[in-house]
């Protein structure tokens, strides 16, 4: 059994039934839509989004999942969808895990429009129900993204990012939506605030080290058999790359700016960049963060009983860190 497969066991029957909801959720009277989102649902990635949303809501409940648990679970997945279709276009990419991605096969315009019609269909699944405190979570998770994302292009037209702004960056970019799914997944069966935020911080830690993990795979060369560069190539500043920026010389940051900034589409310029950055313990210091925020996600699972449910998060835990693409 592989190890999402693994994941998955303690809640497989919610995850069935969720698929069916989620199905339901994304129905529309325009048959172009429906067309589109046919294609989206059809070709969905892991889940590991609505996986942390269920398994957390059983963790701290006891084993108990409702109504409230379901619709959390798809307008997480809704909201996701969404800012994967709107992400395609912004970086005018024309694959997604491995198939057209929508906008390649439908344009911009229908692509942008049917980004839309997902987030407010999340939206409205939570309004429509009363959902507000499921809500709140939501948004500030949107919010975030957004601001994590224009962060991101405002520093990298400088390359002057330091760690701290690194870190709000994916904290905002990435962390902040698995932290609204162990927060949505804890809110959904419990009313125990500190327990709400004790998941909450759970993801966002979670989220940190998945993004980090990301950033090593340009370098790394086990997901395709050499490093790929491509970060390098797109002038986004990562972990590593900051890291050696910080601890070298003033020449030798003069030389790495000036081939982030001039010669990154030189493949040879680039695969010398990536030696200079493992060379100079770059990849090896990111890899430590990584592991001290994995350590503190898990730590804060300590005061659970154990349970399947809590073995399960405790393997998606070294999942994220552990897994080779």
């Amino acid at each position: 059994m592989n190890i999402t497969s693994q994941i998955k066991q303690p809640i497989i029957t919610e995850m069935e039934l969720f698929e069916k909801k989620f199905h339901e959720s994304m129905t529309s009277k325009v048959a172009l839509l429906n067309r589109i989102t046919y294609y989206i649902v059809n070709r969905k990635g892991k889940q590991m989004r609505p996986m942390f949303v269920f398994l957390t809501a059983k963790m701290v409940s006891g084993g108990i999942v409702n109504e409230r648990t379901y619709r959390g679970a798809s307008v997480i997945e809704l909201i996701h969808t969404a800012t994967l279709v709107h992400d395609d276009v912004v970086d005018d990419s024309n694959r997604r895990r491995g198939f057209f991605s929508i906008n390649a096969l439908w344009k911009n315009k229908i692509a942008v429009l049917v980004g839309d019609y997902l987030l407010s269909k999340g939206l409205l699944l939570s309004i429509d129900n009363g959902d507000f405190d499921l809500l709140r979570i939501i948004s500030v998770a949107v919010r975030e993204m957004s601001e994590g994302e224009l962060l991101q292009i405002e520093k990298a037209r400088r390359l002057d990012i330091t760690e701290d702004v690194y870190y709000e960056i994916i904290r905002k970019k990435t962390a902040t939506l698995i932290a609204a799914c162990c927060a949505l997944g804890a809110k959904a069966v419990i009313e125990d605030e500190i327990q709400v935020e004790n998941m909450r911080k759970f993801g966002e830690l979670i989220g940190m080290a998945f993004q980090i993990k990301d950033d090593l795979f340009d370098y790394s060369e086990e997901a395709i058999g050499k490093p790929t560069g491509i970060d390098i190539k797109e002038q986004k500043m990562t972990l590593p790359l900051i890291h050696v920026l910080n601890t070298c010389t003033p020449q030798e940051k003069k030389w790495l700016i000036n081939s982030i900034k001039n010669h990154n589409k030189d493949k040879k310029r680039v695969k010398e960049v990536i030696a200079f950055v493992k060379n100079n313990n770059g990849l090896a210091y990111a890899e430590n963060k990584m592991v001290e925020f994995q350590q503190e996600a898990l730590s804060l699972l300590e005061n659970y009983p154990d349970s399947e449910f809590k073995s399960a998060l405790t393997l998606m835990v070294n999942y994220v860190i552990e897994r080779k693409k």
